[in-house]
């Protein structure tokens, strides 16, 4: 949509800020429901490739099928339409695209699901998909995956499954969290590229003294932080106690959590101030403008971003985060599986499978890749002889990893991880002490119970 609507939003930030009162997924999720009225999503159709004229609702049968899509920052939504013209091509479908800010999409999704929704939307792989298939918001994909299954590896194949075993989803691509910075500014400054917690600590020193931020950070739409969450408890606590946290299996006040926060506090004086009141693409724009030294997140954010300001990527690298515990090293890692969903009120999905089929092929990850410099193609066949310096290195990395999380708000309760976990974070930033760290975790055990219960 080009009018991009923030309402939704707005909401969702302001109750991020209230951890106090236990608020499971469904009453968030039905507040945001009665905001978005008859649906922020529906009703924001915009120019993908063709305008729908309006609301979105289903493809109406034969050759036309409606795809929701939240790639709606300048550099995917090239990227997007990209894909959506080689399927078009390929299958003979029109395709009507209605594009939704990114934040907006996903903070209404399931009032949108069960609303009037696309054929196709644009989503998201591991829990967060199981989620809606298990409350039957999607169609199943069994019959597709068995034209494209021979194109993708089993950890891809497990990613697009629910836990009924069902495919619920067809991927595009996927990308690593790591530590970015300009190669410039290390080569200025002296600086060398850490592999341990002490060696990180005392390089962010070393910036602090040469005038810069050592960390920048924003936080404003709630989810960047849940990423260093997620890193932390994974070089501390390891892959498997990640997962069980999030499945609320191990509980919020266990003293592993604890260790956590403690040890993002010893970060704390390193990171960018006011980052709840500052979004990502500033803090991308921090480091791009070499007031920044580094800044931890996901390729298909900062990367992107660059492209999307007219930066050059040459100068921009990335390392692993570093080692803290030996036994975990840095062998784990957030790398987000993207792809693509049909709504179970698709009005066409014969059609959506259609094209479905062709975007699990190499050929048209290749063309979407083609616009994209920041992502990395699953399907084993695609054949992206464009790949720059930053996707290559994603490649290794990924592929060094003994287990890749889906992110904090993926691998959890949606609800759940976008409002209470993403509010407890804010305050912990907001006040990095021994008591607020307790606090938040009693009540996000509160709320956990409460909300795993009724899942």
């Amino acid at each position: 949509m080009d009018e991009i609507r923030t309402t939704a939003h707005d909401v969702a930030a302001a109750a991020r800020h209230d951890v106090g009162a236990p608020v499971g997924r469904r009453s968030f999720l039905m507040g945001i429901a009665a905001v978005a009225g008859a649906g922020v999503l529906a009703a924001c159709g915009t120019g993908g490739n063709k305008s729908s004229g309006g609301a979105s609702g289903g493809g109406g049968g034969g050759t036309s099928v409606t795809f929701g899509s939240n790639y709606s920052d300048p550099a995917p939504k090239k990227a997007f339409g990209s894909l959506i013209s080689a399927g078009e091509k390929s299958t003979g479908l029109t395709v009507k695209v209605n594009t939704t800010d990114h934040n907006t999409f996903q903070n209404n999704i399931n009032s949108y699901l069960q609303g009037s929704p696309d054929d196709l939307f644009t989503w998201f792989a591991g829990y967060r998909l199981s989620v809606f298939a298990k409350q039957g918001l999607l169609t199943s994909l069994d019959d597709v995956w068995d034209t494209i299954g021979s194109g993708f590896n089993d950890a891809t194949k497990s990613l697009s499954k629910g836990a009924d075993g069902h495919y619920y989803l067809v991927p595009i691509y996927n990308y690593p969290w790591v530590v970015f910075y300009n190669k410039s500014t290390f080569e200025k400054n002296g600086y060398t590229v850490p592999t341990t917690w002490d060696q990180m600590i005392s390089l962010s020193k070393d910036m602090k003294k040469d005038g810069l931020i050592p960390f920048a950070m924003g936080q404003k739409d709630g989810w960047p932080a849940l990423g260093t969450f997620d890193i932390l408890n994974l070089r501390i606590n390891g892959y498997e106690f990640h997962e069980a946290l999030c499945q609320h299996q191990v509980a919020w006040t266990d003293p592993k959590v604890t260790a956590v926060f403690d040890q993002w506090r010893e970060l704390m004086p390193y990171v960018q101030s006011s980052s709840t009141g500052r979004i990502w693409q500033d803090a991308a724009k921090t480091l791009e403008s070499k007031k920044a030294g580094m800044l931890f997140q996901g390729t298909n954010q900062v990367a992107a971003q660059y492209v999307t300001d007219g930066k050059g990527l040459d100068d921009l690298d990335f390392f692993v985060y570093p080692e803290i515990d030996p036994q975990w090293g840095q062998d784990f890692m957030d790398a987000p599986t993207d792809g693509f969903c049909i709504s179970s009120k698709a009005k066409n999905p014969s059609g959506a499978k259609k094209l479905l089929e062709y975007i699990g092929t190499g050929e048209a990850e290749a063309a979407y890749l083609q616009y994209d410099q920041w992502d990395v193609a699953l399907a084993t066949d695609a054949k992206v002889p464009t790949y720059n310096a930053i996707q290559t290195k994603s490649v290794e990395v990924i592929r060094k990893s003994k287990s890749v999380a889906q992110f904090l708000d993926r691998d959890s309760d949606p609800g759940f991880a976008d409002n209470t976990v993403a509010a407890a974070i804010d305050k912990f930033i907001e006040d990095p002490t021994p008591g607020t760290i307790k606090s938040i975790q009693s009540s996000l055990e509160a709320q956990a119970k409460t909300v795993f219960v009724s899942s």
